[in-house]
């Protein structure tokens, strides 16, 4: 596809949400094997100069948040402690981009790292070492909760038990966050924002993020059904928005779970084809939380399953060219400003 031209070049941008692995060795793919299998055979390395490529394919980003993948954890140590090792590794990362010499962009700013909520209070080990990894850089974590019954619907992301969000272990663990001054990012699909909504109720100071507008469904048990449970997913996101401490990501719906038409790891709609599929969910997201809840994100290189990331920041575009020059600064840039410190 010839690539296109880019809207709004000079707009700023603060990616919030993107990944870094290294993942050489991948099985072949599997006839009829789950889509969200491709995402890492289509990527198997994303490193600096990947993701820099990507930042420098036109549009304006000035800075970006590494959000967890499970990469890099330390291999000689109690698991426990494992994660820090990928804020060790991001940390360097983002070491060599404030250097300077790659120019003004400046790479993981910010970055979200994983502990076990699951330890309970134990977790305050974990943390601490976490922050003293990042170097002033870490910001909080994430402890994905995305489950369903129906394990076609994750694929090969369906490893996390169902309701965690309401086990007290989990729960105690999640308490020591708002004390450290850490933010917390929450994957989950959308049949489970209610237990979002009242984890928010029960830890009202405690900074949240949804990633990924709370994952729309449309594929194993949800085939065909993306319609029929839009008014579900809308009436959570109007819920949860009445938490003023929780704020909403713009993105990740170039993944496979939504099984939009036209999106098939395959094809590549252009900017205007993908802002037609996703503003019903991303107008919605703005309209109930407003433009300082809410931040455009990449999640690259997961959502390269769907389209490149100049064609995905042009899709946003589109769907924000409405919006006034200050809510345009708040949802490229100033809105993941003030959540992530960066």
């Amino acid at each position: 596809m010839t690539p296109e031209s880019i809207l709004e070049p000079d707009l700023p941008i603060i990616d919030p949400h993107h990944h870094l692995w290294d993942r050489p060795s991948q099985p072949p793919a599997r006839e009829g094997g789950h889509p969200f299998e491709d995402v890492v055979r289509l990527t198997p390395r994303y490193l600096l100069d990947e993701l820099r490529a990507d930042a420098g394919s036109g549009h304006n980003v000035v800075g970006t948040v590494y959000v967890q993948c499970g990469a890099f954890y330390r291999a000689d140590t109690e698991a426990a402690m494992a994660p820090v090792g990928e804020v060790e590794f991001v940390n360097g990362v983002a070491a060599m981009s404030a250097s300077g010499i790659y120019g003004p962009f400046r790479a993981c700013a910010g970055i979200v790292g994983h502990a076990d909520l699951l330890l309970g209070d134990g977790v305050t080990r974990v943390l601490e070492a976490l922050v003293a990894a990042g170097n002033g850089r870490f910001r909080g974590i994430r402890h994905m909760v995305a489950s369903d019954p129906d394990p076609a619907v994750l694929g090969p992301m369906a490893h996390t038990p169902g309701g965690l969000m309401a086990d007290a272990k989990y729960r105690e663990g999640f308490a020591r966050l708002a004390p450290l001054g850490l933010t917390f990012d929450a994957w989950l699909l959308e049949p489970q924002l209610p237990g979002l909504i009242d984890l928010a109720r029960a830890f009202p100071d405690q900074d949240i993020v949804l990633d990924h507008v709370g994952t729309p469904l449309g594929i194993g048990a949800y085939a065909g059904r993306l319609a029929e449970r839009f008014d579900v997913w809308r009436d959570n996101i109007r819920e949860l928005a009445k938490s003023p401490k929780v704020t909403v990501k713009l993105g990740g719906l170039a993944m496979p779970f939504a099984g939009f038409p036209g999106l098939d790891g395959r094809a590549r709609p252009s900017s205007a084809a993908l802002a037609d599929l996703w503003r019903p969910y991303i107008e919605t997201c703005i309209e109930a939380f407003g433009p300082d809840r809410c931040m455009f994100e990449s999640n690259f290189p997961v959502d390269r399953w769907g389209c490149d990331y100049a064609t995905l920041w042009n899709a946003f575009k589109r769907i924000a060219a409405g919006a006034s020059d200050s809510e345009k600064a708040d949802l490229f840039a100033g809105t993941a400003r003030r959540f992530y410190g960066v």
